[in-house]
């Protein structure tokens, strides 16, 4: 990543320096990350402490992708620096027994915090996007423009396990989308499946069949609520 220069040194207040110091415990290059991407993104001290607890350092750029071979660079470089693996969801406060409807609906209620967790860059389009193809009734689960890459963002939440076939589903989605929404002066549109958990070896293989650029992340969610029937029965033991 480089030394950091005087200038980027000087660009951070002295109380950023002091958490960065004091909680990267030597390592330089994880400071010099989270100096560059607190100039890069203005962050505030709460939220540079914020994205230092979720060790962003750790899973920036992680996603499990071809966008090596699918996009032109410096596009790939910067689709792939864009994402992360896995994603930080504990924002959410959800039932235990959730759903992927449940999920999204709470995404998009926490929608800010869910466009800080997907970083710079990101701008919120819609939610089950209608595919503008007569006699079809597709939907894209979460449809984002980024504004650094000019290009849309097609994402898939999975709740379960990444499976081999939800790359043909994203695939297409992407296809359409860069035939159909895509306006001139576009970039390619990529995709992006974030699921509850996957085999990186079966992701590595599958992402490899596909001409489309698609990155596969997981999802963590620790903030759960119990489900009635579980409060029911804490409250019949007490």
């Amino acid at each position: 990543m480089g030394e950091l220069s005087l200038d980027e040194l000087f660009g951070v207040p002295w109380g950023h320096h002091r958490v960065i110091i004091d909680r990267c415990k030597g390592d330089s290059e994880k400071a010099s990350f989270f100096v560059r991407k607190t100039i890069q993104n203005n962050w505030s001290r709460a939220v540079l402490e914020n994205f230092l607890d979720t060790d962003l350092f750790a899973r920036q750029g992680k996603v499990i992708s071809n966008f090596e071979y699918a996009l032109p660079a410096p596009q790939s470089d910067l689709a792939q620096e864009m994402t992360k693996d896995p994603y930080n969801f504990d924002f959410l406060a959800i039932r235990e027994d959730y759903d992927e409807k449940q999920l999204k609906d709470a995404l998009v209620e926490n929608v800010i915090k869910f466009l800080l967790e997907l970083g710079k860059g990101f701008a919120f389009v819609g939610r089950e996007y209608p595919l503008p193809i007569d006699g079809t009734e597709e939907y894209i689960d979460l449809l984002f423009y980024h504004l650094w890459l000019h290009c849309y963002v097609v994402v898939e939440v999975k709740v379960k396990a990444f499976k081999s076939s939800d790359i043909g589903q994203t695939a297409t989605y992407v296809a359409i989308a860069d035939d159909l929404i895509r306006r001139e002066g576009d970039n390619k549109t990529i995709g992006l499946i974030i699921c509850k958990s996957k085999n990186n070896i079966l992701a590595k293989y599958s992402v490899s069949t596909s001409n489309e650029p698609i990155g596969i992340s997981e999802y963590e969610l620790s903030n759960l609520l119990p489900s009635p029937e579980e409060i029911e029965q804490k409250l019949s033991m007490d």
